[in-house]
């Protein structure tokens, strides 16, 4: 049986949403895939708004089993580190109000998942997103195949070896367990934690 996936590339002005259903032998397909747009001239309340009720419709009509978002943060355009923020938090509550799983995903990660090499640059992630769910073009704008990447490394890096689909415990496990983190993602812990400096955690957004 296969997994169904939801990935959030949050954005203000563009946010990717993208729904995989995921085999055990990895296997991917596209379920559907949109970029939900506010204009930058609303107000935040508004613009918050839309993209609420764009996710919501998401939501209600795939019934995602699992929540992918990408974990950013930038050291220096505070205006978009800001954008991000807000509407990652706007998915955070809905998801926590359907009482579905979330996890969030360094860029590194995605890139790492998908491509192999976590320094690769968006057409690279594009190309493999295309290949793994079989697809003839590319998913346009960026946004739309960054947020298929999310839900393919998702389904990915939580499913146990030999295939094994993951369960709401093995992602919370994988979440909360130190052991079970990747250097990124316990660099993103400490910096969380005031451990260390932010920036030192900081991987490069998906985004350019």
């Amino acid at each position: 049986m296969a997994v169904r996936v939801l990935g959030i590339d949050p954005g203000l002005t563009r946010c990717g949403v993208g729904v995989v259903d995921v085999e055990g032998n990895r296997s991917a397909r596209l379920v559907d895939v949109t970029v939900l747009r506010t204009a930058p001239d609303l107000p935040l309340e508004q613009r918050l708004l839309l993209l609420a009720e764009g996710l919501e419709d998401m939501l209600d009509r795939h019934r995602p089993q699992f929540i992918a978002i990408e974990r950013v943060f930038a050291q220096h355009n505070v205006r978009t580190v800001m954008g991000t923020a807000q509407i990652s938090g706007v998915a955070l509550l809905l998801a926590a109000k359907r009482g579905l799983p979330v996890t969030l995903h360094t860029p590194s990660e995605v890139k790492a998942a998908i491509t192999g090499y976590g320094a690769a640059d968006k057409k690279q992630v594009g190309t493999m997103v295309a290949r793994i769910l079989g697809l003839t073009e590319i998913p346009k704008p960026a946004d739309a195949a960054d947020a298929l990447a999310l839900a393919i490394c998702h389904a990915w890096r939580t499913g146990a070896s030999g295939g094994t689909l993951p369960t709401v415990a093995s992602v919370k496990a994988s979440t909360v367990t130190p052991g079970a983190l990747t250097p990124a993602q316990k660099a993103w812990r400490d910096a969380e934690r005031g451990l260390v400096p932010a920036v030192s955690a900081v991987p490069r957004s998906l985004k350019r």
